[in-house]
């Protein structure tokens, strides 16, 4: 299942599940991604009654999408490993192999994903701020940022502080993970140096943090290291920056954001990319956004950061996809 789904993709995802039954649909389940689990249950929670024309015409589509697929290999992760081995050589091959298929030796960091942010800031609430560190980093950027910020704050800019310098993952301190973790992590020495955190991952995380702690962390940061806070306001992509996205990206942008949350999200941004997004829609999109705008009253900060925060996880999608590009500090790019 694709790892971005439209609405109406989700829909139909959903529709045919439940057309499926409990133990089909609970097998199905069972291969997707946590946050896929998530968004399909929320949409199957939503879904109270569903013509019989749309449930035939997805089982229909789903039929006719099965037909022209087959099954090429019998494991496909045996099967990129030979070939990339086949055509690089062992050692080339074993560092693309390692991010290819990275997570299938961390079976007990991937279980934590499957938690709420207020059982993994319990869980790692008293480990030392290396391991934290080293935990959240498997974390996707928005559920490490949920964790980060139930702790205190000394302990939040100590942890982030770690994951800026952290230089990837020897074997050996992922055994140290033991300790706030339920299954016995394998493969000893023999593995690879994993290549999470750094300043990249700091900057993606701080992104979802919001401005005021945001502004604590950099400030505890710089007050240790000047230049490793440079480099992390350099790699990081704020609400302010869309209005570095061209006209195209814009575009695309706003095919994808409810008016509701635009709306709401807007309140907080500047002038210059208040005017970007108006060039970007019709006139009369544009003039009806003003007015909801200017009926709009006052809106709680933590409302407008996170509505920000929700645009801009569809904007990191769509550079994903390649519908945007983003030109950040310097000659960097953030992906």
């Amino acid at each position: 299942m694709a790892a971005s789904m439209d609405d109406e993709g989700l829909e139909d995802a959903a529709i045919l599940l439940m057309s499926l039954g409990e133990e089909e649909a609970a097998e199905v389940f069972k291969h997707l991604a946590p946050k896929e689990v998530q968004r399909l249950g929320e949409t199957i929670a939503k879904m109270k009654a569903v013509p019989r024309e749309r449930i035939e015409k997805v089982i229909d589509s789903f039929e006719t999408m099965a037909a022209n697929e087959s099954m090429l290999v019998a494991d496909s992760n045996e099967y990129v490993k030979a070939v990339l081995r086949k055509a690089l050589g062992d050692d080339k091959a074993n560092l693309l192999i390692d991010r290819i298929l990275q997570g299938s030796d961390v079976t007990g960091i991937e279980s934590l994903k499957w938690m709420d942010p207020s059982s993994v800031a319990e869980l790692l609430r008293n480990e030392h701020p290396q391991i934290v560190a080293a935990i959240l980093v498997h974390l996707e950027f928005d559920q490490c940022a949920d964790v980060l910020k139930l702790f205190t704050e000394r302990q939040r800019n100590e942890v982030m502080v770690r994951i800026a310098t952290l230089d990837g993952i020897q074997p050996a301190a992922l055994r140290d993970l033991n300790e706030v973790m339920s299954k016995v992590l394998s493969g000893g020495d023999r593995g690879k140096k994993s290549s999470l955190g750094g300043v990249k991952a700091a900057a993606e995380i701080l992104n979802m943090l919001g401005s005021a702690v945001e502004t604590s962390v950099l400030d505890f940061v710089r007050e240790a290291d000047n230049d490793l806070a440079q480099k992390i306001m350099d790699n990081m992509f704020t609400f302010d920056d869309v209005e570095k996205i061209d006209d195209k990206g814009i575009q695309a942008l706003m095919k994808e954001v409810q008016s509701e949350s635009l709306v709401i999200a807007l309140k907080g941004a500047t002038p210059g990319l208040r005017e970007k997004i108006f060039r970007n829609m019709s006139t009369r999109a544009a003039e009806t956004l003003k007015e909801d705008l200017d009926s709009r009253g006052p809106v709680r900060l933590s409302e407008v950061e996170a509505e920000q925060k929700e645009m801009l996880k569809i904007v990191r999608r769509l550079v994903d996809e390649g519908q945007i590009v983003l030109a950040g500090g310097g000659d960097e790019q953030f992906v």
